[in-house]
Order: structure tokens, then sequence, then C-alpha cells
């Protein structure tokens, strides 16, 4: 089964029940759970540095996206960390590094809290750690249908650098100059643009998954981050306008083991797509190896 063309994707029947993932790449391995919207397909994208440099992805898609199906038993984000770690297990992988973005992080959190034994660092890049509500306007509720999911497609078959500039201007508070210049750079930087372009087929139409999503971040009471023992590496934009700086803020506070590193004019793709990406992607590999 795949999501796309290029990447295979297995699906396993857990003690947890059943999960949707994409195992790619040889050496360490790391768990990286993807965002709201998202799935295997953007995780791979996502980690695809860290395969380059040695190490291997385990990618699951989260509770309701692409062919994880969600039900009463994987709904909440610590029954999500429950289904993380049975994948784990389903694996014979007894340790290893995690790594989370956006809505990627309550599950991870709560992962790196229960199970000390198993995971040995965390990485949460931009990542949800307390009580979230999701934006309105047009560009939540394109995330939604099909027409979002053929708008992207259109726009990035046809007009992709107006996909990045939109993209740019809707992840982080810049100016016209700001987004311009930074589309720019983008732009001709071969791997940046195509990251950004490719990003967009992993969003929209995942609709189960995000109204789950929806429905239980603005219930997040408490994501145990004081228990979490493990080395954590906070990164994050500071001017991401999805998730708000303040989010790291918080997990920098309540984890005591955790370092945090604030990418100046940051967007909420700054590990990716920020003038400093290549320094800040260097320091993950370095605090994961």
């Amino acid at each position: 089964m795949t999501t796309n063309k290029s990447l295979e994707t297995k699906i396993v029947q857990t003690s947890a029940g059943e999960v949707e993932y994409i195992d790619q790449g040889k050496g360490k391995p790391i768990l990286f759970v993807h965002g709201s919207p998202g799935g295997c397909d953007q995780s791979i994208l996502m980690s695809n540095f860290l395969i380059k440099k040695g190490f291997r992805i385990i990618a699951p898609s989260r509770s309701g996206y692409l062919n994880t199906r969600i039900s009463d038993s994987n709904k909440t984000p610590k029954q999500q960390a429950d289904l993380h770690i049975a994948l784990m297990d389903q694996l014979k992988i007894d340790t290893f590094s995690a790594m989370c973005w956006s809505g990627g992080g309550p599950s991870t959190y709560l992962l790196a809290a229960k199970y000390p034994k198993r995971v040995k660092n965390i990485v949460a890049c931009a990542a949800v750690s307390k009580a979230y509500k999701f934006k309105g306007g047009v560009e939540n509720s394109l995330m939604y249908g099909n027409i979002g999911k053929w708008l992207l497609a259109e726009m990035a078959k046809h007009s992709p650098k107006s996909l990045i500039k939109s993209t740019l201007a809707e992840e982080g508070d810049l100016s016209k100059l700001q987004v311009k210049d930074l589309t720019r750079q983008i732009w001709q930087d071969p791997i940046k643009r195509d990251f950004v372009v490719n990003l967009s087929a992993t969003l929209a139409g995942r609709k189960a998954g995000l109204n789950n999503d929806h429905k239980q971040f603005p219930q997040i009471t408490d994501l145990e981050l004081s228990k979490i023992a493990c080395p954590v590496l906070l990164v994050h934009g500071t001017v991401d306008s999805d998730v708000p700086l303040d989010n790291s803020d918080f997990a920098h506070k309540k984890i005591a083991n955790s370092e945090f590193v604030k990418i100046i004019d940051g967007t909420h793709l700054a590990v990716w797509t920020d003038p400093s990406s290549d320094n800040v992607q260097k320091q993950i590999i370095e605090f994961i190896a």
C-alpha cells in the first residue's frame, strides 16, 4: 500500500491496535511523529535529512490520519503514546530517539513521560505542549476537504512559487518584505523549494485525524512534562503563527533536562526553511547522535 508513488507503507496489528507506518533508512532508530494535519508521508519528508545521515526513521500515521483508522482506543494523546510504543514493540525496538513536529508534541511528550526507559532523547520542533485551540479562517477550512487538496495540488503543479509564498505567509508573522525575501531564498535552494512544495501533499483532505485533534487538543490539561527525564531539545521559530513560541517556553520550564533553540524570525517550518536551517539540522543530528 502506498500514500504516494515513492513511499511504501505498512499496516501492522499491535497490542494497542492497528497502525500504518513507514520504516526507512538504517542505523539508530528514531520515531518521528507528524503534525496536524499530516501522516507518515509528512514524517518521512521532514526526516529526510536524518535518513541521509544514517538514521533509521519509524514514521507512524497518528490516529485518523491516512490508513490508521480512528477508534475509541486511540483517540487521546495518551492512547496515541501507547500506540507509538506498541509499534516499537512490534518492530522489536527497545530503546530509541523521538522527534516530533507541531501536533505530534502531545503524544510524544506523554510517550517519554510514561516510558522513560525506552525513549533516549527527544527533539521537539514547534511542538504543542499544552491546551491548544486551532486557528480558524480560510486556511483551516481548506485543510478539511477535497477542494483544498485539489487547490494545493494545482498550485504545486502550476504555481509553486506562489504556493511557497502563501505557505510562509500563513506559517509566520512576517512582514511582506520578509516573506518576499524568504520566498526568494527558498526558491533558489532546490532542497528547500522541493520540501515546501511536497509538504502541500501531506496536508489537505485528512479530515478524520484533524477532526480528532481539534477535539482533543483544547482538552489537554497535563502532558506530564515534569516527569520527562531524558534529554529534550526544543526548537521553535520566534514568529511562528501556528503554534506560538510559548509552547516551547512552557515545555522548557517544565522539563528539567531540556535545551531551547530559538530561531530568530523563524516560522512554523523554520527547521526546514529558515536561512539557518542547515545549522539547526546539524544541531539536531549532534543532539540525537
